[in-house]
């Protein structure tokens, strides 16, 4: 039975943040608008998690920076365009669709479809070399007196 609940408790367990009560700001509103910044940041340690999930001491770091430019009274935009400002735009979770991101978004499509233009014109003139003309007259005649021998 213990067993049971525990497998029961892990698979209905809620993520657990790694915002510690020192960094949580007093006023709900303000702690709400910075959890919904810091969902949109990639912490640079971790890489794939957003900055309210890692426990890296530069995520801390940045989630106190987001509530320290938020306390100052900047918007939310303000204080994303601040961290990509600081830390580059590779900080976002969602990249943007500008400037040489354009090449990246376009780069991936373009190969596929090179790789199956290139695949299907391999295919097509294989297929075209390996084709077998009907054979003359001649040449039949010459095949069956060689398979009468």
């Amino acid at each position: 039975m213990r067993s049971f609940i525990l497998i029961l408790s892990l698979l209905f367990a809620m993520p657990l943040y790694a915002v510690e009560p020192s960094e949580v700001l007093d006023d709900p509103v303000m702690e709400s608008r910075a959890r919904e910044i810091s969902k949109e940041l990639r912490c640079l340690v971790c890489r794939n998690e957003n900055i309210d999930e890692s426990h890296a001491d530069l995520a801390k770091d940045l989630r106190l920076l987001v509530r320290e430019r938020l306390v100052e009274g900047d918007s939310n935009v303000q204080v994303i365009d601040y961290i990509v400002e600081r830390y580059g735009e590779y900080v976002l979770l969602k990249p943007t669709l500008s400037g040489s991101n354009k090449l990246l978004w376009v780069a991936g499509p373009a190969m596929l479809f090179l790789g199956l233009g290139i695949g299907f014109a391999f295919v097509r003139r294989r297929q075209t070399e390996t084709a077998i003309d009907e054979l003359s007259e001649d040449e039949a005649a010459r095949i069956a007196a060689m398979m009468k021998e």
